[in-house]
């Protein structure tokens, strides 16, 4: 049987041979990557599909290669470009697993992996596990907290991280973070996903809905059975690649874990490293489908029910490499300390170098080591909520839909407005207006008014000026409504006469004004 596939490959190619942030995701059939007289030969996509791509050695802007399945060939003076230009190459399975990663050829310390080897029957292991652990449930309690509004979960994920100090075995340690992970997956079950209107005949039931993030078909978080988990297992992908660079860069084994357990075809050490950044990519997502809507083309289902990535969307994920390899970076410079921190050397030697961060070169200059930049990670395009079509700016709907929306809306709230209008409590505020303005027009005397105020007078010179003034200022002049206010200065509405002379002050008229007139 042939192996079930995450990202779905289109016939055609993605035709976008251009890092983006950093990065250039390839997938699909016909992938080439080869070096013809020093440039970086970049193609994909078969027949009149089929695009190419020239990289020079000098402002190519590269430093990630991203090749999603096994479709195509890689040179072996290619790998060594990518490794002369300190740019990485990541092979993803179209299941979402990592393949393979290769980085800039780093010298590293024997007695430093033997350090590694040696943290998990020691105490440095420990505390390393614990300081991992504790700054992931720290993120995830900040994400219950603040972004899923969900106090009480937030609650329970920062009682499981005071207990982590007490924590005195792997095994303990390991309990602690999977019961607070069940309490925080907990808060996310009912999250609703939303698609444009034009694609809801199209989604299945159990895709409107975030569930579980164990999936029905593994009892794990592999085989995803909707959208948002499908997402959330490819950016894991793409940020244990970019743990694993971290890792071998500074000399360490990625395969000696100590959280995770040793099992055959992962890179435990990764993983570790993962754990921290893992809230950092939860919020970035829940940011996402919390505020717009997932297209329906961007996912494909098998026949078992696993929901799949195309192509082209993963590639804008892929773009987001760059940052949670900024993420990642000083954790693994972190870790490499502690381990060298238990080694019987000399003091004069200088540690493990900072490659990732480069805090070290900054102390030699006699500067404070300033942290990476946080830069946001890419945001994902926003889509018209009706059609799904990109919509620029802060708007919601596209020009077209944004007519139809409004006509809808209008109409819902007419119809709410008519219904609230008949309320009882409603109706006696109404009778209560009604009864004072009669009062007020039944106890006006025409013969107090100005002589000067008349009808002409009022449509020539004082309605002309009330353009000029905020719905506001007329409404609280004369105590009456906004809207009818506003009726008053469209000229929709003449006030009674009596409001005339306050009218008149507002617009700055007086009887001098109008002898002058006259």
């Amino acid at each position: 049987m042939a192996a079930t596939k995450t990202v779905y490959q289109l016939l055609q190619s993605h035709n976008s041979l251009i890092p983006r942030h950093g990065v250039l995701t390839l997938f699909g059939y016909g992938i080439h990557i080869g070096v013809d007289r020093g440039h970086l030969l970049v193609e994909d996509g078969i027949a009149s599909d089929r695009s190419q791509a020239r990289f020079p050695k000098v402002g190519h802007g590269l430093r990630r290669l991203v090749v999603i399945g096994s479709d195509g060939m890689v040179s072996l003076a290619a790998l060594r470009w990518l490794a002369d230009q300190d740019a990485s190459f990541v092979m993803l399975e179209r299941d979402g697993s990592v393949l393979a990663t290769t980085g800039p050829v780093r010298s590293s310390d024997a007695r430093l992996r033997r350090a590694q080897a040696l943290a998990i029957h020691n105490r440095t292991g420990l505390k390393i596990v614990r300081e991992l652990l504790s700054q992931k449930l720290s993120g995830q309690a900040y994400v219950a907290r603040e972004r899923l509004r969900h106090a009480s979960v937030a609650d329970s994920i920062a009682r499981f991280r005071c207990r982590l100090a007490d924590a005195e075995t792997y095994e303990s340690i390991r309990n602690l973070e999977a019961q607070a992970g069940a309490a925080y997956w907990s808060a996310w079950r009912d999250l609703p996903i939303t698609y444009p209107r034009s694609d809801m005949t199209r989604v299945p039931e159990h895709w409107r809905v975030f569930g579980s993030r164990k999936s029905v078909l593994s009892g794990s978080q592999r085989l995803a059975t909707n959208p948002v988990n499908a997402i959330l297992n490819y950016f894991y992908a793409v940020l244990e690649s970019e743990a694993r660079l971290a890792a071998a860069a500074m000399g360490l084994d990625p395969g000696l874990g100590m959280l995770h357990v040793d099992t055959p075809n992962r890179d435990s050490l990764a993983c570790d490293l993962m754990e921290p950044v893992r809230p950092k990519i939860d919020s970035y997502v829940l940011d996402w489908f919390t505020r717009q809507p997932l297209k329906r083309e961007w996912f494909f289902e098998q026949r078992n029910g696993t929901c799949r990535l195309i192509g082209s969307f993963a590639v804008r994920l892929s773009e987001t490499a760059s940052t949670w390899g900024r993420a990642v970076a000083p954790l693994a410079e972190w870790m490499a300390r502690m381990l060298w921190s238990d080694l019987h050397k000399s003091t004069h030697e200088p540690g493990p170098a900072t490659r990732l961060t480069q805090e070290r070169r900054s102390q030699g200059r006699g500067q404070y080591a300033k942290p990476p930049l946080a830069k946001a990670p890419p945001r994902p395009e926003k889509l018209c909520r009706l059609c799904g079509k990109g919509v620029p700016g802060h708007r919601t709907f596209c020009p077209a839909c944004a007519l139809t929306f409004n006509r809808e809306n209008l109409t819902v709230l007419a119809r709410k407005g008519r219904v609230v209008s008949q309320d009882p409590e409603v109706q006696v505020r109404r009778s209560e207006t009604q009864r004072r303005n009669a009062i007020a027009q039944n106890s006006w005397d025409p013969a107090n008014q100005p002589a000067w105020l008349t009808e002409e007078s009022y449509l020539r010179n004082i309605h002309p000026q009330l353009q000029s003034f905020p719905c506001s200022a007329i409404s609280k002049a004369i105590r009456v409504s906004m809207p009818y206010a506003a009726d008053i200065r469209a000229g929709r509405r003449r006030p009674h006469p009596r409001h005339w002379q306050a009218l008149a002050r507002l617009a700055g008229i007086s009887s001098d004004l109008q002898t002058d007139a006259v």
